[in-house]
């Protein structure tokens, strides 16, 4: 039995009466209150485990090959603030500002912990038009230019991006050793990566620090997330990471969520990768099948379909409500892409249902001149931390040209933004930002 799961279990039926948080007290009212717990004696904590939490995660830790990891309840957006501040405790050059190079398409979560640890980004534009905001592709080459010329702390990406794009991590950390520069990867959407027949996950590929939504492929709770520190890391990052995991962190975790994650570690640890080779089967079965209705399929990400709507003459957000109608949900759309995630539980249904909505989608639709554009080049004019906690303004976004972005807005999917803090948004910016559902943005008073 997983440790956290089994102590709970006893705990819940064990009749005591509880004196302690949650206000519930365990009555039934939604179903799951009798195994919501607090850190009571026996339970662990989550930031200093030394029991129950500390067994579980061993055991996630053994099935990912790394040195260390952590249980988020507070997904990779706890994560991705803390492996920062891990960096930012065993840099060289204390006295200055952070420096971290990193694509544009990073989470807002990136952006956060620039604002809170007032870290200076050096940001790499893909050299190809995009045609969606989650796409853009960092090249090897494009990285190590960047590193030899502007000297940063360390090397960012998000790998697999939105739009099921696996980057070169393997080239990408090489480049980033090159420089004695440590590589953080931002793996929200590839956590199953590892249990492929080839590994393709990045503490395998040579990520020093990586985060892992658990939730989004995992069969986890929502919000349930792993950081990894790689065994090859530096032995500070090990130290650092559970105190900075806390001081970003809640201090009441979700115990729900933390059984999800321990028994996920089972899971991962048994049948899981013969199931994921059939999901994987399954998914380039669909994909194909798809393709033969004439769609057009993007992306390397085995267990993510990515349609391009655009080659069938429609938008992403017109497919996906078609979709709908047929009782399919996607992860998500915009003006160019659907985007669908599988897993070992997706049944056949789902796939067949898929299959059959799509068919004659794109007879006599015609294809769309696909544009594409360039990520706005937004001129920098106040420090990331200065502009969010300056005094501000709400203003409507068609009006936004040649302001100051303070706090910036997002959507909520993809939830990566397209003008920071301090930049000046050029009436680029202020289109897509309408494009993305954004019709008011804060900037400087």
């Amino acid at each position: 039995m997983p440790p956290i799961i089994d102590f709970i279990k006893a705990y819940s039926q064990s009749g005591v009466s509880r004196f302690h948080m949650p206000g519930h007290k365990g009555s039934p009212l939604h179903g799951l209150e009798p195994l919501d717990i607090t850190e009571i004696k026996g339970a662990d904590y989550l930031y200093s485990p030394t029991g129950i939490i500390a067994r579980s995660e061993a055991l996630t830790s053994q099935a990912f090959g790394s040195a260390a990891t952590l249980y988020s309840t507070e997904g990779s957006s706890l994560c991705i603030k803390a492996m920062l501040a891990v960096v930012m405790r065993s840099r060289k050059a204390p006295s200055r500002p952070l420096r971290v190079a990193a694509p544009r398409n990073v989470h807002k979560a990136f952006l956060d912990a620039c604002i809170l640890l007032d870290i200076d980004p050096v940001w790499l534009y893909p050299e190809d038009k995009v045609s969606s905001l989650c796409t853009g592709r960092i090249t090897p080459s494009q990285a190590e230019k960047a590193l030899a010329e502007s000297s940063p702390d360390a090397l960012y990406i998000t790998s697999p991006d939105y739009a099921g794009n696996i980057a070169d991590i393997r080239a990408l950390a090489a480049a980033a050793h090159k420089y004695g520069i440590p590589l953080i990867c931002d793996n929200a959407h590839g956590a199953y990566l590892r249990f492929l027949p080839e590994s393709l996950h990045p503490l395998d590929l040579g990520a020093d620090l990586c985060c892992d939504s658990a939730h989004k492929t995992l069969p986890c709770y929502t919000g349930g997330a792993y950081l990894h520190v790689s065994k090859s890391a530096p032995p500070a990052f090990l130290d650092s990471a559970r105190r900075m995991m806390s001081l970003f962190g809640s201090t009441s975790p979700s115990y729900l969520i933390m059984q999800s994650l321990d028994l996920c570690a089972g899971y991962i640890s048994s049948d899981y990768p013969s199931q994921l080779s059939a999901c994987v089967r399954r998914t380039a079965e669909c994909k194909e099948r798809l393709k033969s209705c004439g769609l057009s399929v993007t992306g390397d990400e085995p267990c993510k379909i990515v349609i391009n709507a655009a080659k069938s003459g429609m938008t992403g957000d017109e497919l996906a409500e078609t979709l709908r109608r047929s009782s399919i949900e996607p992860e998500y759309s915009d003006k160019a892409l659907t985007v669908l995630m599988t897993t070992p539980f997706n049944s056949e249904r789902d796939y067949e249902r898929l299959e059959k909505a799509v068919q004659g989608i794109s007879s006599g639709a015609g294809e769309r001149e696909e544009e594409g554009y360039e990520l706005p080049r937004c001129p920098k004019r106040m420090r990331i931390r200065e502009a969010a906690f300056s005094a501000s303004e709400r203003i409507k976004t068609e009006s936004a040209a040649g302001r100051v972005c303070a706090m910036t807005a997002v959507s909520c999917q993809p939830s990566i933004p397209v003008v920071m803090s301090g930049e000046e948004i050029t009436p680029a910016a202020a289109k897509l930002l309408s494009e993305y559902g954004i019709e008011e943005i804060e900037v400087v008073r």
